[in-house]
């Protein structure tokens, strides 16, 4: 391990300084692991990130791991895992004990009034060099339009998997690409798969022995059946998270006559402030599982953190591990490699979409639009590590307001 140090501690700033959600990820992993480093290369990058689409889970926390997994194998990938989450779970955590006693608003409105403009700078750059490398005739250029729109137009989780496989189709016409080598069978990991299987059916015949038999300490057992649930079905990033919680939590528990495990504000409060924060918006959960476990006391808040977090990430890294294998073998087929082309080309499109989507939430003002500019053109032309550029932001952003 000693050898990773490097990389352990890019990742660590990485993971501090990761503001944007996966798209805007997607900009900051190009200058550090790309360019800066050189653990991959930018047709690697975009097919990690390519594939983790076609997964549930949070598809940056997953091309993360993928780059470790390149250069260390799984323990280096689990340990990557830990150093790219910790940052703003326990940030998250942290929120909410102090939620009731702080301004959430002015804090949002301050200290990072440059950090969405800024992520569409970081999402842009991202965008434009990965479009220099996969988007080279007019096959590919139709392709990335077409998944531009749709993803801009429709909103809905499901859309992504469903642009990438029709990328794929429509990049099989082009019969005239053959792979060029084929690479040694990889060993499919069928124990990933069984553990997946034996948790997910664990923790429900667990939840539901402690709602039977009314245990005392029942709500840790389905909290951690709810988030692994979760981390199982969900599709889209984050922003699928959100109407998962607000049923399983709030709506729900009003159904059955009982009283909400936590409120439609503080849920709506906690998902606005990850969205400020670096790191994957995953880590929400983190503060859901606290708030929920709060009224049983500090000890059992601070559980309720660690389980949710623990539940969520556990079946989206086990699926990664067992089915990536699998697609190095399929990518070596023809039809599978001419679709690569095509899904490539689609994941621009939809890089470009998320920068659009993003920038229609900022407030249209001229000094935004500077932001913008001033980001994609300091990544883009000068050497300035990204930790640097968003540190800046955050500065004046503060500086701005005093």
């Amino acid at each position: 391990m000693l050898r990773h140090i490097p990389f352990l501690k890019t990742v660590a700033l990485y993971a501090l300084t990761a503001f944007g959600g996966p798209h805007g990820h997607l900009g900051m992993m190009i200058k550090a692991f790309v360019h800066k480093h050189k653990v991959v290369t930018e047709k690697e990058l975009i097919e990690y990130n390519a594939f983790t689409q076609i997964l549930p889970g949070p598809s940056s926390t997953q091309t993360v791991m993928l780059i470790a997994l390149k250069r260390g194998g799984i323990p280096l990938a689990l340990l990557t895992l830990l150093l790219w989450v910790l940052p703003a779970v326990i940030l998250m955590g942290a929120f909410s004990f102090i939620i009731h006693y702080i301004n959430v608003r002015d804090i949002q409105t301050n200290l990072f009034m440059y950090i969405q403009p800024m992520s569409v700078g970081f999402i842009a750059y991202a965008a434009v060099k990965m479009m220099r490398v996969n988007v080279r005739h007019m096959g590919t250029l139709a392709i990335m339009i077409f998944s531009l729109i749709a993803t801009t137009i429709i909103h809905a989780p499901w859309i992504f998997p469903v642009v990438l496989v029709l990328a794929g189709v429509f990049s099989n016409f082009n019969n005239k690409r053959i792979p060029d080598a084929t690479e040694k069978p990889k060993p499919i990991p069928w124990i990933n798969l069984w553990l997946f299987a034996v948790i997910f059916l664990l923790a429900g015949i667990f939840s539901e022995l402690a709602r039977i038999e009314n245990w005392e300490f029942r709500r840790i057992f389905h909290l951690f059946e709810n988030f692994y649930r979760f981390g199982t079905f969900v599709f889209g990033g984050g922003q699928s998270l959100l109407p998962m919680m607000l049923y399983q939590f709030v709506s729900l528990p009003l159904q059955a006559h009982r009283p909400e495990l936590m409120s439609t504000e503080a849920l709506l409060t906690g998902y606005g402030v990850v969205q400020a924060l670096p790191g994957p918006v995953f880590s929400i959960c983190s503060f859901v599982g606290g708030m929920v476990m709060s009224p049983m006391g500090t000890a059992w808040q601070i559980a309720g953190c660690i389980v949710a977090t623990i539940a969520i990430f556990i079946p989206s890294t086990l699926l990664l591990f067992f089915f990536f294998p699998i697609y190095q073998n399929l990518k070596q087929h023809v039809i599978i490699f001419r679709a690569l082309e095509g899904i490539f080309a689609a994941v621009v499109g939809i890089i470009w979409a998320s920068g659009i989507v993003i920038f229609q939430l900022v407030p249209f003002e001229w000094l935004n639009i500077v932001v913008v500019l001033i980001t994609f053109s300091m990544l883009n032309f000068t050497r300035i590590p990204a930790p640097f550029i968003v540190l800046g932001w955050l500065l004046l952003g503060w500086a701005m307001n005093y």
